[in-house]
């Protein structure tokens, strides 16, 4: 058993020689604020309201932390809510014992997170202060900490490294609140150091320069130069890790902006990007596509010159199969020519992917969005396709042969009835049977 123990010191010491050791920056200075908005008031459920009063009853301190502190901060109710404490997950795990509160899905514990159910009615995440002691690029082992500065540096923003305290107290160790009010994004101490501990950031950076940033190009270069050092680490990053932040990046603001960035900085072939990704039709998809909600494949069905070039992505990042599908259909049919009658065309395409493509109305007007056609996305959502009249059952009373004859012949009046403007009735129709027989 000792031998055991000593054995797998050893391994530990081994893998940890060949990680990065992440010495703390120097402490920030604090500086603090009173927040009284109406955004902040509305937290105050009787739920939240219990969960304050049980860390004050045990002496442990408990603060708002990150993103939904920015988000007060800017006037947004914000959808997720962090805690920080300084109370260690064993603390948490005894003083949730013994008021009575249930936790639940306490699988981030080993990283200081316990859930507690407040009133069998909302849950709460609550992380114990941490600083990062080795990282890989990817993942972190963290120890506890009591020092609220400690736990800012580990952050990634500037803007995402501050804590509220339930009293309105803002507490910002590294200049978030002028960042946010001059809608600069910095990272917190050193920019390659915060990236170099989680790639990912280079990702989380440009999602929210997307959110806070004034306009486009207005990047430091010192942040910039560090993207692009250590742009190549991406590649060690899961492609689900990095479709999440991605598929932000694409529908946020100035998006042809920041992907001309990422691709200019080398960042798009470390996440799967064509080669020679297409950046003048990216940038005219959109212009074309403002205020119309396209999806996130909509808009990068700009960036790709074939179809292969969508599965080349897809096996990088992993993509839904509803995803590929939609970036397939509009590079397949972005070209097509839409005759004189565009609206026709829309339905002749719907028609005639009835039972091949799934969910293909929602595709075409995917397709009408990459094209910029509002009006006639307008005509064609409203449009209901009528049944065909005609069914497999009416072909077998009439004897037509089972096999390729039976299946080009329901397709060929099919293609009669869409020509008539899907006008003609079922017996105009089948009154075509014979001649229709002897021409497939």
């Amino acid at each position: 058993m000792l031998l055991r123990r000593v054995y797998s010191v050893l391994i530990r010491k081994i893998l940890l020689s060949h990680q990065r050791y992440v010495h703390p920056s120097k402490k920030g200075n604090l500086a603090t604020m009173k927040l009284d908005s109406p955004q902040f008031k509305s937290l105050f459920t009787p739920e939240l309201t219990r969960l304050v009063s049980i860390f004050k009853k045990y002496d442990h301190e408990l603060r708002i932390a990150g993103g939904a502190v920015r988000d007060l901060l800017m006037g947004i109710e914000p959808h997720d809510v962090d805690f920080a404490t300084t109370a260690t997950p064993d603390e948490m795990k005894e003083l949730f014992e013994l008021e009575g509160v249930r936790m639940i899905n306490n699988k981030g514990e080993k990283h200081g997170t316990i859930t507690a159910r407040i009133n069998d009615k909302d849950n709460f995440e609550v992380t114990t202060l941490r600083i990062d002691v080795v990282t890989d690029g990817r993942h972190a082992e963290v120890e506890f900490t009591r020092d609220w500065q400690l736990d800012a540096n580990r952050r990634d923003l500037t803007i995402n490294a501050m804590f509220l305290g339930f009293d309105g107290t803002v507490y910002d160790y590294f200049n978030g609140m002028s960042d946010l009010q001059q809608r600069c994004l910095r990272f917190v101490g050193n920019a390659s150091e915060r990236i170099q501990e989680d790639y990912l950031r280079i990702l989380r950076y440009f999602r929210f320069y997307g959110r806070i940033a004034k306009g486009p190009k207005c990047h430091e270069e010192e942040t910039l130069a560090a993207i692009k050092k250590n742009a190549s680490g991406l590649a060690g990053v899961s492609g689900e890790r990095i479709w999440v932040e991605l598929k932000k990046i694409i529908v946020g603001n100035f998006a042809s902006s920041i992907i001309d960035d990422m691709v200019s900085l080398g960042v798009g072939e470390f996440i799967g990007f064509p080669p020679h990704p297409d950046l003048k039709e990216f940038h005219a998809v959109c212009e074309r596509t403002v205020n119309l909600s396209p999806q996130c494949l909509t808009l990068m069905s700009g960036l790709f010159q074939d179809e292969q070039e969508v599965y080349i992505l897809n096996k990088r990042l992993k993509m839904s199969n509803e995803e590929v599908k939609l970036g397939l259909f509009i590079v397949k049919h972005r070209s097509d020519y839409m005759t004189d009658r565009p609206v026709k065309y829309c339905m002749d395409l719907l028609i005639d992917s009835a039972g091949k493509e799934p969910k293909v109305k929602d595709k075409i007007c995917e397709l009408l969005k990459y094209h910029g056609e509002k009006e006639l996305l307008q005509v064609f959502t409203a449009w209901t396709p009528p049944p065909f009249p005609v069914t497999g059952y009416d072909l077998v009373e009439r004897k037509v042969p089972k096999g390729p004859i039976f299946t080009k012949t329901l397709n060929e009046l099919r293609q009669i009835w869409k020509k008539s403007d899907f006008k003609m009735s079922k017996e105009d129709l089948l009154a075509k049977i014979d001649e229709v027989v002897k021409t497939v």
